[in-house]
């Protein structure tokens, strides 16, 4: 019954940090393309590096909650 237990606690784990980053990504376009019009530039710059920082982040925090503590 441990590892049925385990399993969902993983599960559910991994659907939020999925659902995190969908609302991050969506959250961080949004801000990049207002704060692109904003400022006016005609190369929305902050509408690419937002999120691609918001990736950058996700991965590193998946990759240390998913590695080895010792």
């Amino acid at each position: 019954m441990s590892d049925k237990n385990d399993s969902n606690r993983l599960l559910w784990q991994y659907a939020g940090l999925a659902t995190q980053l969908l609302v991050s990504l969506g959250l961080a376009l949004f801000l990049g393309d207002w704060l692109d019009k904003k400022i006016a530039w005609k190369v929305s710059l902050l509408a690419w590096i937002l999120p691609l920082v918001v990736l950058l982040a996700t991965m590193f925090k998946l990759i240390r909650d998913t590695s080895n503590k010792k």
